[in-house]
């Protein structure tokens, strides 16, 4: 198939909190731009980008799906996403290689947890966004209310585009602000049909206020608008796209829609606003990417078909037991069969076959062009985040921000069979999620998994099962902390032993200085007067990442610490390079233990929606956990309360919060940060 202008490509994605309808609206889009042909709904299991059978089991997206539609002359690569916070990185991976994303917001939850930690990804990559306030048929729906939160907690400028029709059950329509006219929807074709009228009288004076609301906004982006609108001239409606647009794409504006996707009402604005809005892979920004070998030069590659090759890696999945490999072209082409470099593993790949994916089904291409999403089989070696380019000119692309695993589980095969395809098993799931990692307890032998949460490791280990047919039996879920120092400790550390007739010898001087909360391992191994060679500074530096990889006190990760490599005096015929990895390892270890080693907890950030009556008896259960009260506020009887809580005292929770309020109780929680433990987790661990 013919790749489409680049000028009508639109690469998107859908963004929100779990729940407030992400894949009943990609749904609805798939059915109106005529790619599927009857709707599935997300309560049926039915829904098109949620193939998965767990997905489809529990009614909620798991794993990022693409899919491909067409809307009139626009080419959009949709992109649904999940919502749930265990699986954040499918929204990292995928944000980072949209050009805009539709955010959606529950009219009546209004702006919730998991929808501020996706609009702060967003803000990371500066990704342009158009919003959606879906559910405007719900009783206590309230749009004011959610772009109001949106202005407080977002820190965004919303700009409405239209006025609803009708209230909670009564919504039927919105008033198109632009064109100053009402969207209707049949609802004799699903919503098929729209139909355009005027806008009744008695909303005429509040449209018109509200219009002007629009004009301001887009004054702030056409000077002409400026003028015209001071003087008092009507704006015609292509002269405030044209200007909305720039602000759009200068992540200043967000303009907001409306709708239920449920019902069938808003997809096709939505649509159009998409096409009006946001911008093309011509409109995104030049990328900015390093040649291999030179990280300080950087360079600007444009989204030019006929510019060398390079494209980023942003999704690995197991095909089969093969890997199938979803990738961002951001220039130059590439051709089904053709080599590549892989930047980042060091080896040569082969684009065996490329696909344009419509969920889990295939188109062929022969060829795919700057600015596309494809997929490509038959590469080996290449993980989440590697940079994909032609062997004339290699690049390095910025890779992806990882959030911190902070749960983890054990594992064991149930049978003999289960034991030899569990490994082999593990290693492909890992490969396919960055943030799922795999090791082997050293003290007990028991296969650890570490993931985001709960509801993460149940998933891969029903995985396991149902894909890879590995029985296991699981452990209960453990928290994964982290270790410090406490204070500044300086070591120097020789090392000098004779073996096998060669004297290895090696001398390092240490530094290890805390840092503040937060700002992980920082490693320093360019002394100011460097003596060693460079191949052996790097194995010194290897060694003390190493080393850092396991603290004093119970071999957790050390973290919020400076390690610096003062000095690392080279005596020719005597420091060898394994000399100098067993005096860094050492010294690193004795220095550790020397500097006031304690142990970090996972903070983890709660908002709870629940009744008001109940509210007293949670706040009590809160306390009783360590739970730190940050704030509450009302929504009619319902009161939110956002607070935070260690992780290791919410296992379980959601049955302790369902008893405390009869069953009406939520939450939902987010990795906050790290902090001290308390002293009683320090003697259930024996270390005091």
């Amino acid at each position: 198939m013919k790749s489409p202008p680049l000028e009508t490509v639109r690469n998107i994605g859908i963004i929100s909190h779990i729940d407030a309808g992400k894949t009943t609206v990609s749904e609805r889009i798939l059915f109106y731009t005529g790619e599927i042909h009857k709707m599935g709904e997300v309560h049926d299991g039915a829904a098109t980008m949620d193939w998965m059978e767990q997905e489809q089991e529990r009614g909620i997206t798991i794993t990022a799906t693409a899919n491909t539609c067409q809307w009139g002359d626009l080419w959009i690569n949709l992109i649904d996403t999940p919502g749930h916070i265990d699986f954040t990185i499918e929204v990292e991976r995928s944000l980072r290689v949209l050009d805009g994303a539709v955010a959606i917001f529950s009219a009546v939850e209004g702006v919730q947890p998991q929808s501020e930690s996706v609009w702060r990804q967003a803000d990371r990559y500066r990704v342009p966004r158009i919003c959606f306030i879906n559910k405007m048929d719900r009783i206590g729906a309230d749009h004011d209310a959610v772009l109001a939160q949106m202005e407080e907690r977002l820190a965004s400028r919303p700009v409405l585009l239209q006025l609803p029709v009708g209230r909670e059950h009564a919504f039927a329509a919105v008033i198109d602000l632009i064109s100053q006219q009402m969207v209707s929807f049949s609802e004799e074709d699903q919503g098929r049909t729209v139909s355009l009228c005027a806008i009744p009288e008695d909303r005429l004076e509040e449209a018109a206020a509200a219009r002007e609301r629009i004009v301001e906004a887009a004054a702030d982006f056409d000077d002409a608008i400026l003028a015209d609108y001071l003087e008092g001239k009507a704006i015609e409606a292509p002269r405030l796209i044209a200007a909305l647009r720039k602000g759009v794409i200068a992540c200043r504006i967000f303009p907001v829609l409306l709708g239920t996707a449920l019902r069938n009402k808003g997809i096709q604005p939505l649509l159009d606003a998409v096409g009006r809005f946001l911008p093309s892979p011509l409109d995104a920004p030049s990328v900015p990417a390093h040649r291999l070998g030179e990280d300080d030069t950087v360079v600007d590659l444009p989204c030019d078909p006929n510019g060398p090759l390079c494209a980023l890696a942003f999704k690995v999945v197991s095909d089969e037991g093969r890997k199938l490999t979803y990738m961002r072209i951001y220039s130059g082409r590439l051709k089904a069969g053709e080599a590549l470099w892989n930047s980042a593993r060091g080896v040569q790949e082969r684009a065996a076959r490329l696909f344009r994916m419509h969920a889990h089904r295939r188109e062929r291409l022969e060829e795919a062009g700057a600015g596309d999403i494809v997929a490509a089989a038959g590469m080996k070696d290449v993980l989440t985040g590697d940079t994909l380019c032609g062997h004339q000119e290699r690049f390095v692309l910025q890779g992806l921000s990882l959030p911190e695993p902070v749960v983890s589980l054990a594992v064991e095969p149930r049978g003999v069979e289960d034991r030899e395809k569990l490994l082999p098993a593990l290693q492909k799931l890992e490969w396919e999620d960055p943030t799922f990692h795999v090791r082997e307890d050293g003290e007990t032998g028991q296969t650890v998994l570490t993931g985001m949460g709960e509801l993460h490791l149940e998933i891969l280990t029903n995985r396991l099962e149902r894909e890879f047919g590995v029985r296991v039996q699981t452990g209960r879920p453990q928290v994964v902390y982290r270790e410090t120092l406490q204070r500044e400790v300086t070591r120097r550390e020789t090392f000098h032993r004779e073996v096998e007739g060669k004297v290895h010898g090696g001398e390092v001087l240490l530094r290890l200085t805390p840092l503040p909360r937060g700002e992980g391992l920082e490693l320093r191994t360019s002394p100011a007067d460097p003596e060693l060679p460079p191949e052996l500074l790097q194995a010194v530096g290897t060694t003390l990442q190493q080393g850092c990889a396991a603290g004093p006190l119970l071999g957790y990760a050390l973290t919020d610490l400076r390690v610096e490599l003062l000095e690392a005096p080279f005596v020719p015929g005597v420091t060898t390079e394994q000399g100098l990895r067993a005096a860094a390892g050492r010294g690193l270890s004795l220095a550790a233990r020397d500097a006031s080693p304690c142990l970090l907890e996972p903070i983890m950030a709660l908002e709870l929606l629940v009744p008001t009556e109940y509210a007293g008896k949670v706040l009590g259960t809160l306390q009783q956990k360590r739970g730190r009260i940050e704030g509450m506020h009302s929504r009619e009887d319902i009161e939110a309360i956002v607070a935070k809580v260690p992780l290791s005292e919410m296992f379980g929770y959601m049955t302790e919060l369902r008893s405390a309020t009869r069953g009406r109780g939520t939450y939902t929680m987010e990795f906050s940060h790290f902090d001290l433990a308390p002293q009683e987790t320090l003697q259930r661990f024996g270390v005091l």
